[in-house]
């Protein structure tokens, strides 16, 4: 049960003030508890990928990351360049905007092309909603839809960074929900998987995130996640 939960984490080496010492040190984690990959900004990609050789643990990159907002052609470009340096997982965040105004031609337009960079690379793509963002259920639908045509690999709720101005001006976060993934999974193809990220920090979480139809999980708690699943259900 631990090696099936540790092989469900991409371990997240994201934040901007993250220094190449910080890789060094995330990449030893990852590689200690045998994950499913690292995901890593595009300039880590080779430098993770010399730290992780000879282990299981696969280099993911984020594209268009974290707002979404580059043209198509930089995000090709961005993926074409992540896979030359060693990604094999490329984690693409939608045009937020665009989706919002209901321009579905052209997310489909731009999830078809870095997909098919992907594919060419020999690569995975999850496509990240932003669901924080996208609010209304009937658009995160669409978006599944529009995946499961492109030949997207998964579907993914959040960058992480997906950060909510209230009223008081401060900044709030929720990232994935259980309604969500189910959601998600529900209107996704059979071939489409689904990835959690953003607020699963604890075992209890991230098992509740694999019970609503999840395959993957970002995660930065890596090593409290899976000490805990340790204790619980052994090394195995």
């Amino acid at each position: 049960m631990t090696r099936e939960l540790a092989k469900m984490i991409d371990h997240s080496i994201l934040h901007p003030t993250l220094t190449d010492a910080d890789l060094e040190r995330e990449c030893r984690v990852a590689a200690k508890y045998d994950v499913a990959s690292v995901c890593v900004k595009p300039y880590m990609v080779k430098k993770a990928t010399e730290l992780l050789k000879g282990t299981d643990v696969l280099v993911g990159c984020v594209i268009g990351f974290p707002a979404g907002n580059s043209t198509i052609e930089v995000k090709v470009f961005e993926t074409e360049t992540a896979c030359n340096d060693g990604a094999v997982e490329i984690d693409m965040v939608i045009n937020i905007g665009k989706a919002l105004s209901g321009e579905w031609d052209y997310i489909e337009k731009e999830i078809e092309a870095v997909t098919r960079a992907c594919h060419k690379n020999g690569a995975i793509v999850k496509v990240i909603f932003e669901t924080d963002y996208i609010t209304r259920d009937e658009d995160k639908i669409r978006l599944c839809e529009i995946c499961t045509r492109a030949g997207a690999d998964y579907v993914k709720t959040s960058s992480g960074f997906g950060f909510v101005k209230s009223e008081d001006g401060k900044y709030s976060y929720t990232g994935a929900t259980i309604p969500d993934l189910e959601l998600m999974r529900k209107h996704s193809g059979p071939r489409v998987k689904v990835k959690a990220a953003g607020g699963v920090r604890t075992l209890d979480q991230l098992i509740a995130v694999r019970e609503a139809g999840c395959s993957r999980s970002g995660a930065t708690a890596t090593a409290a996640i899976i000490e805990e699943a340790i204790k619980r259900f052994g090394n195995q």
